[in-house]
């Protein structure tokens, strides 16, 4: 396994997808970004598909749902797309493989975890003309998450530090961490309007996914769990049957090797206007079968503290280039390991994960 599928940054990244599509004899559909490229580059989502056009049986693998992210995402994108014997697996199962790169080119180019319009794109997707969720959590601990002055003063530190005391960690995850509606210069805000990421997506969900009969969909993700492990956790609805199939799909014996944030098994918080519900707004005929592969870096609390840095950041764009340069140094620690081990077992675990999912989708 190549770890030269990793890169360095998301124009290099971008570059390795579609060179490996072009030479997996795969054409790639780029939905251009309106913004630009933390160094100026143009950014897109880039979209590449494998097989039959009316296949039956569909499975999205995408990456940089949270921009930063991408840089383990994609690699598991070019390593697959580089590889041949998962390629003619997928074939001769009549199973359709859907690669959509960089949902998220925005964030993963600035090395930031939202949209350019500030928005954790995992929350985003709503209703937006029916009443939007309340995070009372979230609510009391704003002023703290996002102080004034970085870094953060000892009496900011010692507030937070009580809060987690009396709360518990998991309490203090779930306020942070579980999508907020009200503080558009906060942490994990799900916006008020569709992102552009959001409807681009649809649009790609459209185009590929109305002929499928079943759907399966692995999204890759970092920053939770222990360091090297992909967590599988279950995305769909809190649907019992979709959670056995997921479980017969990727759990192993006795489908525990799933885990799901209904029933608590998952790091994860209780998370609100997830992306896989989107499947059934675009592809209603399909069966859908969902996971998030949540790949562990550093402590919980270590990648929140990341991400107050970099929301600090994004409010201070005039900060002094070593601070900047700092706070985007953290995030990557938070999100992507630096190490060939981690690298291999990234690969490793995605390289299973994918040949499950082709298996359950042509049972």
């Amino acid at each position: 396994m190549s770890l030269d599928a990793f890169s360095g940054s998301y124009a290099q990244a971008r570059r390795k997808f579609i060179e490996a599509a072009g030479q997996a004899g795969l054409l790639v559909e780029s939905r251009t970004h309106p913004k630009r490229g933390l160094e100026g580059e143009e950014l897109a989502m880039d979209v590449a598909r494998e097989g039959d056009p009316s296949a039956s049986r569909l499975l999205v693998l995408s990456s940089a749902c949270h921009g930063v992210e991408g840089f383990c995402g994609s690699a598991v994108q070019v390593a697959a797309l580089r590889d041949g014997e998962w390629r003619a697996h997928a074939a001769a199962k009549g199973v359709a493989v859907l690669y959509i790169h960089a949902l998220n080119p925005f964030g993963f180019s600035h090395i930031r975890r939202t949209t350019h319009e500030n928005v954790d794109l995992n929350r985003n997707f709503h209703d937006f003309s029916a009443p939007l969720p309340v995070n009372e959590g979230y609510r009391e601990l704003h002023a703290l998450l996002v102080p004034r002055e970085w870094p953060p003063t000892d009496e900011n530190a010692r507030a937070l530090a009580g809060y987690i005391a009396s709360h518990g960690e998991a309490a203090y995850q779930a306020a942070v961490s579980g999508g907020q509606y009200e503080y558009a210069d906060g942490l994990f805000y799900g916006g008020r309007a569709p992102t552009w990421s959001n409807l681009a997506l649809r649009e790609v969900l459209r185009t590929h996914g109305r002929r499928a009969g079943r759907l399966g969909w692995i999204d890759v993700h970092t920053g939770l769990g222990p360091s090297g492990h992909g967590e599988r956790i279950f995305a769909g609805r809190n649907d019992p049957a979709a959670l056995a199939r997921a479980r017969q799909w990727w759990g192993g014996e006795g489908g525990q090797g799933v885990t799901s944030m209904y029933d608590g098994s998952s790091t994860s918080a209780v998370l609100t206007g997830l992306m896989f519900t989107s499947v059934d707004d675009e592809c209603p005929q399909a069966q859908y079968t969902g996971m998030a592969l949540e790949y562990g870096t550093v402590p919980m609390l270590d990648t929140l503290q990341a991400l107050r840095g970099e929301q600090w950041l994004n409010a201070h764009p005039d900060a002094p280039a070593p601070v900047a340069a700092a706070i985007r140094q953290k995030m990557m620690q938070a999100f992507h390991t630096d190490t060939d081990a981690w690298r291999q077992q990234v690969l490793a675990q995605a390289r299973e994960a994918l040949f499950q999912a082709v298996d359950g989708l042509a049972a």
